[in-house]
């Protein structure tokens, strides 16, 4: 099957590449399907490829000595991921894993350097990348060192309940919460109590409805 160019459009390493340029970039790219909850890549091994999510969504992780996980991103339709092993030549920070049925689009380490290679707006734009990851797990260390668990449970719901704009079919568990927000079920469990009774959100045959987003914004803030 023939790489979608609408897809790849919406890749940031393609930001400002002309129809022809984008074509030519698609030609080393090959499709490969992941059941859910299939394992796309594992921590500590070393990449093959660098992948972008054509559908579905991909769960980024690490886990520790005793199997606790740690979420600590959801790549959506167009986002990249292993670009950390790729670019580096280390194995992998995280392991990856299909949320729902995934379609991604693969290159090979060798194709896509030379790709960064042969086009310098490609490579600035995997700086900007790498830029927005750091920032994002800067974010992300802030809530865990700093943030209530209820603050850091109203931000994963304003980011990915019922979909963040992204198209998103991915429905979180309250397991799935709890490994992003680094802490235990029951207390995700409480916590999304909390806020329903605060009118919040509203929670209907364990769907997750946001009922006030400012409310959630201000919980955010205050929950520190």
């Amino acid at each position: 099957m023939a790489v979608d160019l609408q897809i790849l459009k919406r890749v940031a390493y393609f930001a400002g590449f002309t129809p022809d340029e984008l074509g030519e970039a698609a030609r080393p790219f090959f499709e490969q399907s992941f059941k859910r909850g299939e394992i796309i890549a594992l921590e500590d091994e070393l990449a093959d490829n660098l992948y972008i999510v054509a559908s579905g969504v991909v769960k980024l992780f690490k886990t520790s000595a005793d199997g606790k996980e740690q979420i600590m991103y959801l790549a959506h339709v167009g986002e990249s991921i292993s670009d950390v092993p790729v670019i580096d030549g280390l194995p992998n920070p995280a392991s990856a894993q299909a949320m729902i049925p995934v379609d991604l689009y693969g290159i090979n380490n060798v194709d896509m350097l030379a790709l960064l290679d042969k086009y310098p707006k490609a490579k600035q734009n995997a700086l900007k990348i790498l830029a927005d990851r750091v920032r994002h797990l800067s974010a992300l260390v802030e809530d865990l060192s700093f943030k209530h668990v209820i603050g850091r449970v109203a931000a994963i719901l304003l980011k990915y309940a019922g979909g963040d704009g992204a198209g998103s079919k991915a429905r979180l568990t309250q397991q799935d919460m709890a490994a992003m927000a680094g802490t235990a079920r029951e207390v995700v469990g409480r916590s999304l109590k909390m806020l329903e009774a605060d009118g919040a959100i509203s929670m209907n045959r364990h769907r997750i409805v946001i009922s006030n987003k400012k409310a959630l914004e201000n919980m955010i803030e205050t929950a520190v």
